[in-house]
Parts: C-alpha cells; structure tokens; sequence
C-alpha cells in the first residue's frame, strides 16, 4: 500500500494531482509508471497547486519554503531530501515546495514561513517542527519515526499487519 500511494504520487506529480486524484488512480497507470520512477527521487508538489487536506491521514507532508528557489539553503534542503527518497517513501513522506511569497499559497498562509523554513506535518495534519535551516533526511526520519502514529505503524508491520 504505502509503495502504491508513492509510486503513484510521482507518477501523477508533473500534472500538479492532489491526495484525491491520487485515490482514484487506475492500477494500470501505477503499475506502467513503476519502472520508470524506481530509484528516482519523487517530484515535489507546488505549494500552490495542492490543498493540505488532501494528504490527511494518507501522507506526511514534508513542507519546505524560501522566498525564491535560489535560496542556497532551499537548494541544500532539496539536495538532501534527493539524496534518500527510499527512506522518506517508507514513512509516507510527500514533499511540498513553495518559493513564491507573492503567490500568497493556502500552504504559506497558513503555515506563515519567513524566508527558509522546513516543516515537518504528520499525518493528522498537525505540524510537528518548524526548522530554519536544512536538515537532513536521518534528522527527519528519526523525528517522523518518534511520532505514536508512525511508532503503531511500526508495531503493526512488526506483527504482520503490513
């Protein structure tokens, strides 16, 4: 399940899909985008092109904003978030950039970053921690991994529940 809703969120990420779009996907067009997505980092989302909602209780949002994609710590963050997909795709990580302030995204004002900033959601749609600098993806998973619902998940797989 949790590589399903992976592959198919890349795979329907360049045409700006939301969580919705995303339950409703055809198998087949999951199974025909698999090959081409393995080992490939997944495309973030436009912060303004999704609504927050859409990934309740299906994803953790992993939110990073910079005034303009030339920040060097949006570019280090980025980098960093590419350089371990595979864990990030294991906890049901989705990643949502938004570099346009004047664009005055649902994600930017409600969340009212000031420059860079990166911030963790989880899966009940709560933010977890706010970061003004790059972190890195073993930062960010240990803290996803701290979170009771990711410690059940952990639990249920280790039962054989998934």
């Amino acid at each position: 399940m949790r590589e399903l809703l992976i592959l198919t969120l890349a795979a329907l990420a360049p045409m700006a899909a939301t969580a919705q779009d995303v339950a409703a996907a055809a198998p087949e067009l999951v199974a025909d985008a698999a090959e081409e997505v393995r080992g490939t980092p997944d495309l973030p989302f436009d912060g303004a092109e999704i609504e927050m909602r859409d990934f309740l209780w299906t994803a953790r949002p992993i939110v990073v904003f910079a005034d303009t994609p030339a920040d060097p710590a949006f570019q280090q963050q980025m980098e960093l978030l590419r350089n371990r997909p595979e864990a990030l795709a294991e906890r049901d990580v989705v990643v949502i950039t938004d570099t346009d302030p004047e664009a005055r995204s649902d994600v930017r004002l409600s969340l009212r970053p000031r420059g860079f900033m990166m911030v963790i959601i989880g899966k009940d749609g709560q933010v977890e921690i706010r970061k003004p600098r790059p972190w890195d993806v073993r930062e960010i998973t240990r803290t996803i991994d701290k979170m009771p619902l990711r410690q059940q998940e952990i639990r249920e797989r280790g039962l054989g529940g998934g």
